[in-house]
């Protein structure tokens, strides 16, 4: 079995390779819910959302979010009555939120929901909300005061300078049932290339899943989103840079070194591989941008490659 810890939109491209290389029942994906949020009354879970739709291919990859031919009427109502729309949920997607909600309501656990949306979307791969206990992601703006993180990133388009972020209750969270076995169990885990501060950061904060990885970090490997001084998408580097991180795969490799063996870079950084092997990690150089699926196989081909005992499935069809 194979455990990734991941975001949303860099998290599911790599997953979506990674099932090709594995059958999807070997494959567990431990999932970000600080982005979580409630609008109109319903509980949107973002990151959960991008990887499930990604992997039942039903997604917008064009968009990086929602569902593929998605339709808006519901949002366009809602503005003529002047409602709060700047977060846009799609009329299918809608569907989503309203089972969700309607569960939570009946008393069940967000990660009994999750398999229930899962398997009705015919996802193989087991997906794991980091915590059934809601987690927030605050983020203290430099020049306002603390806002919540889909504030952050859409509504202010994370234009905004951070001077700090944390992880409203997540020391009195627990796990999610099966997350530490799903660590501790694994062939290998792989920290997917997102956000190292607030998509991996709130996985890191729950308690008991940062100590499973240390104690398998030779086991542990990491990809960097962060490709020569710069993510491909979002603000990674923005962020690391304003909370005095270094935006580099050196940056990246410091972030992670206690928590991972090895660290897989872009052939674009291949200049500073002994920089991140001083950090006591092993590097791995290769290709990591993936614009296809194609991109995300091979990527994964060659990660598992360096893991031993694992049996990689041979190209499957698409």
């Amino acid at each position: 079995m194979i455990t990734a810890l991941a975001g949303g939109v860099g998290a599911a491209r790599l997953l979506r390779g990674l099932v090709l290389c594995l059958p999807s029942a070997e494959v567990t994906a431990i999932v970000n819910t600080g982005d979580d949020t409630v609008l109109h009354g319903l509980l949107i879970c973002p990151d959960l959302d991008t990887v499930t739709y990604t992997l039942a291919k039903m997604n917008d990859d064009e968009r990086g979010w929602g569902l593929a031919g998605e339709s808006w009427a519901a949002m366009e109502a809602l503005e003529r009555l002047g409602g709060e729309a700047w977060f846009r949920l799609g009329d299918r997607d809608l569907a989503t939120h309203l089972y969700r909600t309607q569960r939570l309501s009946e008393g069940a656990l967000l990660s009994e929901i999750t398999r229930e949306i899962t398997h009705a979307l015919g996802v193989g791969a087991r997906l794991l909300p980091m915590s059934d206990d809601p987690v927030r992601t605050r983020l203290t703006l430099v020049d306002g005061p603390e806002i919540g993180f889909q504030e952050y990133f859409v509504r202010r388009q994370h234009s905004v300078a951070v001077s700090s972020v944390r992880f409203e209750e997540a020391d009195r969270s627990t796990a999610g049932p099966g997350v530490i076995e799903a660590i501790t169990d694994a062939d290998a885990v792989i920290i997917c290339p997102s956000n190292p501060v607030v998509s991996i950061g709130p996985l890191l904060a729950v308690p008991g899943i940062a100590d499973a990885l240390k104690k398998r970090r030779h086991e542990v490997i990491a990809v960097s989103p962060i490709i020569a001084g710069a993510a491909l998408k979002g603000p990674a580097d923005r962020l690391m840079t304003e909370l005095g991180q270094e935006a580099s795969v050196v940056g990246v490799a410091r972030a992670y070194t206690e928590l991972a063996g090895t660290l897989v870079i872009d052939d674009a950084d291949a200049a500073l591989s002994n920089d991140v092997e001083a950090t006591g990690m092993r590097c791995l150089v290769t290709s990591t941008v993936m614009r296809t699926v194609d991109d995300a196989e091979r990527l994964c081909r060659t990660m598992l490659a360096a893991v031993p005992g694992v049996n990689i499935a041979k190209a499957q069809p698409r």
